[in-house]
């Protein structure tokens, strides 16, 4: 099992917002209403600038954004896996994005945590702006095996490819490289002893690739019992204001698969009697 198709990027002019505020028909992170519109507040569109893929403008001017994923209690009732949701926010709690994960329910549901996906990122507009692929992996051979090894291809626009972020084999921690689009290696991503730890954050390093200077980091917020018993998961993404915007992107694409490899909790299944 490959990637899945992605679809094809259509031409758009780069449009901003009027007001800071734009209806949508339901609320992240909440349930939706029949019938009834609730607002968004959205973070003001940027201007447009030139050699910036369409949609990342906003990354520009930001060192620090939220990732935070939606709860879906129908998941813990059912025990029927759902695709994800996350909502994309700055610190003043203003959407930047939305994230729908893409997959069919046999995937989903035959392969849960391990399964591969298409993740699609929209603006305001509902413009998808970005799109993020994991590949299957077979996990049946030896884990130090390159064919084992996850991996998340991060286009912008959609249908042209930016980067890869690679899993290295570690015994110790979860170790990541990222690289551009001629898959070379640019930055490291490097994970804490363990991602288990009750009452604290996880804390994954963003490093040169020498180790030597820190770029940046991918924090998973602990919730309380939230993190513990719910699959509704919460990062904080850091990076310089300055770094390279596809940089950032890359950073941003590298959180949905520590969340997917680490952090994603299937509902638990029926057992068969």
């Amino acid at each position: 099992m490959g990637y899945y198709s992605p679809r094809q990027p259509s031409t758009f002019p780069l449009c901003q917002p009027i007001g800071g505020t734009h209806p949508i028909q339901y609320q992240p992170g909440k349930y939706p209403v029949p019938n009834q519109s609730a607002p968004i507040t959205w973070m003001p569109g940027p201007t447009f600038m030139p050699n910036c893929p369409p949609g990342l403008e906003y990354l520009t001017q930001l060192d620090n954004i939220h990732v935070l994923q939606h709860f879906e209690p129908l998941e813990m009732m059912t025990h029927f896996e759902t695709n994800n949701k996350y909502d994309i926010k700055n610190n003043l709690d203003q959407m930047i994005y939305i994230v729908t994960e893409d997959t069919d329910d046999f995937t989903r549901n035959a392969y849960r945590t391990l399964r591969p996906f298409v993740l699609r990122v929209t603006d305001y507009m509902g413009r998808e702006i970005m799109t993020m692929q994991r590949p299957f992996r077979c996990t049946c051979c030896c884990f130090c095996c390159p064919s084992t090894r996850q991996e998340l291809e991060v286009q912008c626009p959609p249908g042209v490819t930016i980067g890869f972020v690679m899993e290295h084999w570690n015994l110790c921690r979860a170790v990541y490289s990222i690289q551009n689009e001629k898959k070379e290696n640019v930055m490291r991503v490097r994970g804490p002893c363990s991602t288990y730890g009750c009452g604290s954050d996880s804390v994954f390093e963003v490093k040169s690739l020498d180790g030597v200077s820190d770029i940046g980091n991918i924090i998973r917020k602990w919730n309380g019992l939230m993190s513990s018993m719910g699959d509704a998961d919460h990062f904080d993404i850091h990076f310089p204001l300055d770094l390279d915007v596809k940089m950032k992107a890359m950073i941003f694409g590298a959180c949905f698969l520590i969340d997917f490899m680490y952090f994603e909790r299937s509902p638990p299944q029926h057992s068969s009697r």
